[in-house]
C-alpha cells in the first residue's frame, strides 16, 4: 500500500463512499505498522460533487482532457503575446469545448448513479476555464484528484470572446454597459460559490478533526489498557519477590539462631576439654607420684629383706 495508489482509488469513488473507504485504508495502514502513511491517508479530503465530476471526466475522457490542456497552452500563449485575432479564435473554441466537456461530465456522473445540478455543472465548466487559464490548474486537473472546483484567473479572456478587461469609467471606476453587469454578476456568483466551497471545506475539515480526535482517544484508551495490564503483571511479580524475600529472611534468621547455638555448644565443649585436660594432667601427676612412692616402697622392702637375710 502507498499513498498514490490509495489516492487514485479514493478519488475514483463516488463522494458518498470516499470517507468510509479512506478510513478503512488508514486503519489497514495503521494495522500494518505504518502510522505515518495512515495519518497522510486520513488527511485526504473528500471531493465536492463538482470536483468529483471533474475527476471523473479526466478518468473517462483522457483524449478530450488532453485536447483541453493543449487548448489552454495555446490560449495562454496568445494572451501573453496580446494576439487579439488568435485570442478570438481560441476563445470560440474554448466556449464550445468547455460547454461540451461540462455536459459530458454531467452525463458520466449520471451513469455513475449521481446526477448533478446546473449549478454543479457550472462549477465544472468554471474549473475547465481555470485549467485553460492556469498551467498549475491544468496539472491539478490532470492528476484527477481535485477536492474542490478551481477558479478562473482574473483578467483572463472569458468564453464570450470579450477582451480581458472591460472599459472603466474614470469618474465611477466601474465597468460600463452590459459587459460590466455581466462581469459583476459573474463575480458575485463566483464569490457565492467560493463562500459555499469554504463552508463545505470547513465542515469537512471539522469532521476530519473530529475523526482524528476520536481515533487518537481510542489509541490512548488502548495504550492505557496495555499499561494497566503491564502494571498488574509487575505488581504481581513484586508480590512474589517480596514473599521470597520474606521467606529468605526467615531462613537466615533460623540459620543465625542455629549458628549461635552451635557457637555456644562449641564454647561449652572447649571449656569441657580444658577442664578434662586439667584433670588429666592432675591424674598423670598423681600416677607419677604414686608410681614413685610405689617404687620407693618396693626398694625399701628389698632393702629390709636383704638385711634380714644377712643377719641370719
Amino acid at each position: 500500500m502507498d499513498l498514490d495508489a490509495v489516492a487514485d482509488e479514493l478519488y475514483g469513488l463516488a463522494p458518498g463512499d470516499f470517507t468510509a473507504v479512506r478510513d478503512e485504508r488508514a486503519q489497514a495502514a495503521r494495522a500494518a505498522g505504518d502510522r505515518e502513511l495512515a495519518a497522510r491517508i486520513r488527511r485526504l479530503r473528500r471531493p465536492t460533487l463538482a470536483a468529483w465530476a471533474s475527476n471523473l471526466l479526466v478518468r473517462e475522457q483522457p483524449d478530450e482532457t488532453e485536447r483541453l490542456l493543449q487548448l489552454g497552452e495555446a490560449l495562454r500563449r496568445a494572451h501573453q503575446d496580446l494576439d487579439g485575432a488568435r485570442l478570438r479564435e481560441l476563445s470560440a473554441q474554448q466556449r464550445l469545448l468547455t460547454f461540451a466537456l461540462a455536459r459530458q461530465a454531467g452525463e458520466l456522473a449520471a451513469q455513475a448513479g449521481q446526477s448533478i445540478s446546473d449549478d454543479v455543472r457550472q462549477e465544472v465548466q468554471d474549473t475547465l476555464h481555470a485549467v485553460l487559464a492556469d498551467s498549475g490548474a491544468a496539472e491539478q486537473l490532470a492528476e484527477g484528484r481535485l477536492t474542490k472546483p478551481l477558479s478562473v484567473v482574473a483578467g483572463f479572456p472569458m468564453p464570450s470572446g470579450q477582451p480581458p478587461q472591460a472599459p472603466v469609467s474614470r469618474r465611477t471606476g466601474r465597468p460600463s454597459g452590459e459587459v460590466g453587469d455581466l462581469d459583476a454578476a459573474r463575480v458575485r456568483r463566483q464569490e457565492q460559490q467560493k463562500q459555499k466551497q469554504k463552508q463545505e471545506q470547513e465542515q469537512q475539515e471539522q469532521q476530519e478533526r473530529l475523526e482524528l480526535a476520536r481515533q487518537k482517544a481510542a489509541d490512548v484508551a488502548r495504550e492505557l489498557r496495555d499499561r494497566e495490564g503491564e502494571l498488574a503483571a509487575v505488581e504481581e511479580e513484586q508480590r512474589r519477590a517480596e514473599g521470597e524475600q520474606e521467606q529468605a529472611e526467615r531462613h537466615v534468621a533460623e540459620l543465625s539462631r542455629q549458628l549461635q547455638d552451635a557457637e555456644r555448644a562449641q564454647q561449652r565443649a572447649r571449656d569441657a576439654v580444658g577442664k578434662a585436660r586439667g584433670r588429666t594432667r592432675d591424674a598423670e601427676q598423681a600416677v607419677r607420684g604414686s608410681r614413685r612412692r610405689g617404687e620407693d616402697a618396693a626398694a625399701h622392702v628389698r632393702e629390709l629383706a636383704g638385711r634380714t637375710q644377712h643377719r641370719t
